[in-house]
């Protein structure tokens, strides 16, 4: 989309769960629920990467209607993934540290919110007529905005569980750790498009705007 719009993505909130830190002598209840709660959550924390991957490689210069097909379906995969997550919370049990009912049951809560939230941006995507350039890209600012604000929920929706021995047993497993984006960037059809590999939500918009030199719509 356009520099808002990945810069809202490259802030960390793709919900990995690394942490700096160990401690030695960790409970193995707790080593435990990592490991569940992990081993489900990574093809997951995969699909989350993979859909903002997705979001900033596809070229600013992109026409309309690609950017609108490749945000409105990776807006989808996130919050499918958040669901997905959220099971995996509830999945695991209430994870044995103090509080661990209300840790869970708010991970749960805030990570079906941001699916609901996605959801949301996506359905604004889909509304917008790529036809009309001017309003595209002012649409598409708008999302952007939105997006930022959604980012910050993501961040929140697992805080609690990043934090203490709990967040440091979960920082050791494979399945909870920092994702290298599998989907390759985009290209477009024609034959101008290769993509700018820091193309956000504000370069799209901007690009959007200004007429194609092709008049073939």
């Amino acid at each position: 989309m356009n520099k808002k719009l990945a810069a809202a993505l490259s802030g960390g909130a793709v919900l990995v769960l690394v942490l700096s830190g160990c401690s030695d002598d960790e409970g193995n209840k707790v080593e435990d629920w990592a490991k569940t709660f992990c081993d489900q959550a990574k093809p997951q924390i995969q699909k989350r990467a993979n859909a903002h991957q997705i979001i900033i490689s596809t070229a600013a210069d992109s026409k309309p209607a690609e950017i609108q097909a490749a945000d409105s379906k990776a807006f989808q995969d996130i919050a499918d993934a958040d669901r997905a997550l959220a099971k995996a919370v509830e999945a695991a049990g209430a994870p044995p540290v103090e509080n661990g009912q209300k840790v869970q049951q708010d991970a749960i809560k805030e990570l079906n919110a941001t699916a609901v939230a996605y959801e949301g941006l996506k359905k604004e995507v889909d509304a917008l007529d790529p036809a009309n350039q001017q309003k595209f890209a002012d649409g598409l600012q708008d999302v952007a905005d939105g997006l930022t604000k959604i980012e910050k929920m993501d961040q929140a929706a697992l805080a609690k569980l990043e934090e203490g021995e709990l967040g440091q047993a979960m920082a050791k497993q494979p399945g909870c750790q920092k994702p290298t984006a599998s989907v390759p960037p985009k290209t477009s059809g024609s034959a101008t498009a290769s993509p700018k590999a820091g193309a956000t939500a504000s370069d799209k918009a901007s690009a959007s705007a200004k007429p194609t030199k092709k008049s073939s719509e």
